[in-house]
């Protein structure tokens, strides 16, 4: 090389010496930081996947948290479940041991009605005061609202919702409707009589009834009238689950006194069969003397879907609407082409289990009021009617009746706390586990695409050394190379 104003190798050298050492240092923050991607220019694309990876995680760790804070309130609300389904139990024992009247004392029945007087104040005060967080989850908080028109309200007995998913616009409401296709029937048998029973002069007869209740024989003399024969069969309507009345075709209509498919009655003529037959059409005098005929559950559809219908009860359960009703059994609506239609308008426990905030991620569940005015149904008694003074007190009540209540409220209380742990291990606890698996993999990625793989970059941080040190001697050389022209000024 002869000229040295422009020493063009040592640029040469200079501009790669640079290069490897700002490659040197970006092996040194990527091992020190651990991350591959430290600012945009490592690699746009993939700080833009990693960034959206990373949002995702969020959400994800926020349903999580989410998921776990909606099964502790369903544990809170289970356990005050539990310790008033105790004192039900406790209920059910003291009225069973009331009912022996011949040795049970005035006194005893007055000691036993202060124990139900105090537990049913217990079971308000724990309806009441169970809460998560400030807020009651047992005192109807979380039952939902409906609306109706009049003409509609009459047509049920009761609506129970479990679960609704409602827009979060203000007044939003789902509305419901149902068609009735085949209305729900009692089973019946009908006893061929006449205005008296005759059996032709050949004295008694002897009939036994039979429903879901019980069984009962019956004999009756000839000339015995139908009142007769109908108030002996309703004498043990309690026991047999039947009743008698006169129907339209002139015969006893024996009759179960609840709807439905498992419902039942049978009537056998035992002795004196002249006369006196059983069939199963209204003015009919029948060729047989022993018929047994079953009751027909309801054809029903809520809002287009086929109910599970049992007797005058129907339910649809799917994801985001599950609901009840209960058909008014002489309403419009148990009746062939029967319709009615309301509204839910709010209420429910509202959860978020999913990573997106949206109606699709959202999750209802209805919890109804446990209190002693609402245990137990409008028409078979509320369990408020046990305490001192009331219809079912054990003093001077109707035993048989708080009886029939304390069933139906532990009945109510099982199935809440039954639809409560399926809620917790089904629908929260398979959430956990899914999106436990989700975070894990959406971890995975954004580690794959962000972070640093330590054995390629050591690897690849001990080649740029090595060449950083060959950079710095070649420039070295390069710089001492323009020295050998002084030889030639020599």
């Amino acid at each position: 090389m002869s000229r040295i104003n422009t020493n063009v190798p040592s640029l040469l050298a200079q501009r790669v010496l640079g290069t490897q050492n700002k490659s040197l240092v970006t092996s040194l923050e990527r091992l020190s930081t651990g991350l591959r991607i430290n600012r945009g220019s490592d690699d746009p694309a993939g700080l833009i996947a990693s960034e959206n990876l990373r949002a995702e995680k969020a959400a994800i760790t926020s349903a999580i948290a989410n998921a776990e804070r909606a099964e502790q309130v369903v544990n809170v609300a289970e356990g005050g479940l539990q310790e008033i389904s105790a004192m039900l139990v406790e209920l059910q024992s003291l009225v069973g041991s009331t009912a022996n009247d011949a040795g049970v004392t005035a006194e005893e029945k007055e000691a036993n009605q202060l124990q139900i007087d105090s537990i049913l104040q217990t079971i308000d005060r724990v309806a009441n005061a169970t809460s998560f967080n400030g807020t009651k989850l047992l005192n109807g908080n979380f039952d939902y609202t409906t609306s109706s028109t009049t003409a509609d309200a009459a047509k049920f007995d009761a609506i129970s919702i479990q679960g609704a998913r409602l827009s979060d616009t203000a007044g939003a409401f789902l509305n419901v409707t149902i068609d009735t296709q085949i209305k729900a029937e009692t089973a019946g048998v009908f006893l061929s009589t006449g205005a008296k029973l005759d059996n032709a002069g050949n004295g008694s007869i002897t009939i036994e009834v039979t429903g879901n209740q019980g069984v009962q024989q019956f004999t009756f003399a000839s000339n015995s009238t139908q009142a007769n024969i109908i108030s002996a069969i309703n004498t043990f309507k309690d026991a047999l689950g039947v009743s008698a009345a006169v129907g339209t075709g002139g015969q006893v209509d024996v009759r179960s006194t609840e709807y439905g498919s498992a419902e039942f009655v049978r009537v056998k003529i035992l002795e004196g069969t002249t006369d006196t037959r059983v069939s199963t059409t209204s003015g009919s005098a029948g060729t047989v003397t022993d018929l047994k005929q079953s009751g027909v559950d309801a054809t029903v559809l809520i809002n287009g879907q086929t109910a599970k219908a049992d007797g005058l009860r129907a339910r649809v359960a799917g994801d985001g609407f599950d609901v009840t009703v209960d058909i008014g059994a002489t309403g419009a609506l148990n009746a062939v082409n029967g319709t009615a239609t309301f509204q839910i308008t709010g209420g429910g426990a509202d959860f978020n289990l999913a990573p997106s905030v949206n109606l699709a991620g959202k999750v209802s569940l209805g919890i109804e009021t446990v209190t002693t005015g609402n245990l137990g149904t409008a028409t078979g008694g509320f369990l408020s009617e046990l305490k001192a003074g009331g219809t079912a007190n054990v003093v001077n009540g109707n035993l048989t009746r708080a009886q029939s209540i304390i069933d139906k409220a532990i009945k109510q209380t099982s199935s809440l706390r039954g639809r409560l742990g399926a809620f917790s291990k089904n629908t929260v606890g398979s959430t956990i586990r899914f999106l436990g698996v989700a975070l894990e993999n959406s971890a995975a990625a954004e580690s794959k695409i962000r972070d640093t793989d330590f054995a390629v970059e050591t690897a690849e941080l001990t080649r740029k050394q090595i060449i950083t040190q060959a950079a710095t001697q070649a420039l070295a050389i390069a710089n001492a190379q323009p020295q050998a022209v002084l030889s030639l000024l020599g």
